[in-house]
């Protein structure tokens, strides 16, 4: 079975648009947006897309395009005044097009082998001191790298820090 615009109304609970229709459109363009994602994934990973199981694909394709349809773009709220009226309407944040969330590419297969994150155990080298508020979690330096590109604050001479 292949996700039509049909199971989208389905999981959303209303009533399906009529066929040729914009939204009908709208939501067809959305249904090959993420299969077009899963396509893509599965080339990088070098996995065959016959290889995922057709209903875990329907099942992500069904559920970014509802969570799409539910938070359509990336305001969070939009006002139309008209003379002396307005209304308003806020939307969760959003991405603003169809994405796959990572937990459906971990239901697909479609992860990166090499894990979440690496771990570089080479130190990196700095010129800022070791008291400079750099490396404390401050968005300024106090040691006078970003300056002068040498330590030329806090008792710079000394190199006992080197």
């Amino acid at each position: 079975m292949s996700v039509t615009p049909d199971n989208i109304a389905v999981a959303l609970g209303v009533t399906a648009p009529t066929s040729g229709s914009v939204t009908y459109q709208q939501w067809e363009l959305w249904i090959d947006d993420a299969n077009m994602l899963i396509d893509t994934r599965s080339a990088q990973l070098n996995i065959t897309p016959t290889d995922i199981g057709e209903a875990k694909r329907d099942y992500v394709v069904r559920e970014a395009v509802v969570a799409h349809i539910k938070k359509p773009d990336d305001a969070t709220q939009v006002t139309i005044s008209v003379d002396d009226g307005s209304t308003s309407k806020s939307y969760r944040s959003s991405k603003g097009r169809v994405t796959i969330l990572d937990e459906w590419w971990v239901l697909l297969g479609l992860t990166d082998p090499a894990g979440a994150f690496t771990l570089d155990m080479v130190p990196q080298s700095s010129a800022h001191l070791p008291w400079c508020s750099l490396n404390m979690g401050a968005s300024y330096c106090s040691c006078g790298v970003d300056i002068a590109g040498v330590p030329i604050f806090e008792d710079a001479d000394d190199d006992a820090w080197l």
